[in-house]
């Protein structure tokens, strides 16, 4: 009895070192333990509301919609100005503005010369854009270069209200066109897929057109405009007036100045030529009736 209880006890103690030498074993894989362990020792350090910094900054992208346009509510200021004054030197003038606009990034839109005889005055007209944001310093650098300023005039126009009008007829359009497209990619029928192809198309050209308006605005937004007149006055040369042609050309001018003035007075005489014309009817009537009494 005695022997059949030792045999027992060795096998028992035989299997529990067996089981423990299988259990030390068991061990991960040098590698996997460690990235489990950065793993898990990142997670702990990472503070809260990580996740949603990482979706906010387009890292994660899963499960988040697209989120709808923003209306622009900032200031929209349209800026305009002209002005017009005289110089000395035309040329040199017109050389220092354009340096100048270009300076400060702004470009011509119109460059005219021009004579006006009656004013004996030969100018130049510039219409410019500059950058809104040096406008005034553009402004201030033009009225510089002039002897004398006739005028200068500078109008600022609030679109905020214009220019968030326009953009949320863009957003919307682009809504519909986005849910007919949606439309179209379940359209199972021809007639549909007609149907909702000329719905998109007249949403389309409404999109183009309102972009068009939203960027012809933005452009007067970022843009100022400012009109320039310059001017000098020209020399009259002495020895013209003694020239045969101008002596022509003078003479003709005043013969049909004077048959001008001529015409308007008996205009002007109306009353007395009428009261002639009358006059001599009845004379003559008079004289007539007359010799019929004589002649009897």
């Amino acid at each position: 009895m005695k022997k059949l209880i030792f045999i027992a006890s060795l096998l028992l103690t035989f299997a529990a070192c067996k089981n423990k030498e299988d259990v030390k074993s068991v061990k991960f894989p040098p590698p996997l333990a460690k990235a489990d362990a950065e793993v898990t020792e990142a997670k702990l350090s990472e503070p809260a509301g990580n996740d949603d910094a990482r979706v906010a900054a387009g890292y994660e992208n899963a499960g988040v919609k697209d989120s709808p346009d923003v209306a622009d509510t900032s200031k929209k200021l349209v800026k305009d100005g002209d002005i017009e004054f005289e110089t000395s030197d035309l040329i040199a003038t017109r050389k220092e503005i354009l340096a100048s606009l270009k300076k400060f990034g702004g470009y011509v839109e119109e460059d005219n010369q021009s004579t006006i005889t009656d004013e004996n005055r030969k100018q130049y007209e510039l219409k410019v854009r500059i950058p809104a944001k040096n406008f005034d310093t553009f402004f201030n650098s033009v009225s510089s270069t002039a002897d004398k300023i006739d005028n200068k005039n500078i109008s600022i126009t609030d679109s905020t209200t214009k220019y968030i009008d326009i953009q949320t007829r863009l957003n919307n359009k682009k809504l519909l066109e986005k849910r007919y497209l949606e439309l179209l990619s379940r359209a199972s029928k021809v007639s549909d897929v007609l149907e909702i192809q000329d719905k998109l198309s007249d949403i389309r050209s409404d999109i183009e057109s309102t972009q068009a308006q939203l960027n012809y605005l933005n452009k007067q937004v970022a843009y100022s405009s400012l009109d320039i007149t310059f001017y000098t006055e020209q020399s009259v040369q002495a020895d013209i007036g003694n020239s045969a042609i101008y002596k022509f050309k003078k003479a003709i001018a005043d013969g049909w100045e004077l048959l001008q003035n001529l015409f308007f007075d008996l205009i002007t005489l109306w009353p007395v030529v009428l009261i002639l014309v009358i006059f001599y009817w009845l004379i003559k009537g008079w004289r007539k009736r007359r010799r019929a009494k004589t002649g009897l």
